[in-house]
């Protein structure tokens, strides 16, 4: 039987590994970093950042049962890439999309609604949009914190003083962001729609704990399959 490939670093594609191996069912998890092999323990990983030529190569070099975007909800280039490398290759793919749940606080839709809020917005930023987001911030970097992966710091150094780049690997809970938003002296925390596997309600309810502002990144509706949906593909297929 062809492998399955999963473009992986979310809950969700460590789980879908998990359920892969456990099921004897042919996979291959591609992460970004180290960091993500480190979670998936004695599945079959694949490591590295992939541009879309690279991500076209790595489709058409192998014979791929199907490929599972399990990518961030967020990470629409890598989702726009991996799509557009499945036509390419002639690859069934399928997005497995995390639910959506009620959000809090100031909700904005992107960061051209984003910055003139933060514009009018007085006091410390402590930004848990990952590091991607640094550059677009800049214009607050002297009450700008920031929190990102361990291996992504020294993307953000260019940008931030070390002092105000927090690491951590998530997820975190709401212990972890309450001393996060008072080492960093926030008056505003900045989140995205993340879902529970994002620990998205561990922030909303920090951000009540410590009456400050909670400003949501809010994300676009997805067409796809949840989890459940493509355990069921993955088994009916295999059997």
């Amino acid at each position: 039987m062809s492998e399955v490939l999963i473009f992986g670093g979310t809950t969700e594609g460590r789980l879908l590994a998990e359920f892969c191996f456990s099921h004897g069912i042919p996979a291959v998890t591609s992460v970004a970093t180290e960091t993500g092999r480190s979670l998936l323990g004695k599945c079959r990983v694949l490591v590295g950042r992939l541009n879309a030529a690279e991500m076209t190569a790595l489709l058409t070099g192998n014979s791929w049962r199907m490929v599972v975007d399990a990518t961030h909800p967020y990470a629409a280039e890598a989702t726009r890439n991996i799509r557009l490398a499945c036509t390419a290759a002639h690859i069934p793919c399928y997005r497995l999309v995390r639910e959506q749940e009620t959000v809090s606080g100031t909700c904005v839709s992107g960061m051209e609604a984003l910055l003139p809020l933060l514009k009018k917005s007085p006091g410390n930023i402590l930004s848990t949009l990952g590091s991607s987001a640094v550059p677009a911030l800049t214009d607050f970097r002297e009450r700008l914190w920031v929190r990102v992966l361990p291996s992504a710091k020294p993307n953000v150094l260019p940008f931030l003083p070390e002092t105000h780049i927090l690491t951590g690997q998530g997820r975190f809970s709401v212990t972890d962001n309450i001393a996060h938003i008072q080492q960093s002296n926030a008056a505003i925390l900045l989140t995205k729609e993340s879902g529970a596997a994002g620990g998205y309600a561990e922030k909303v309810q920090a951000a009540r704990i410590c009456g400050i502002q909670l400003i949501t990144l809010v994300r676009k509706p997805e067409i796809g399959w949840t989890l459940e949906e493509i355990e069921k593909i993955l088994t009916e297929g295999s059997s």
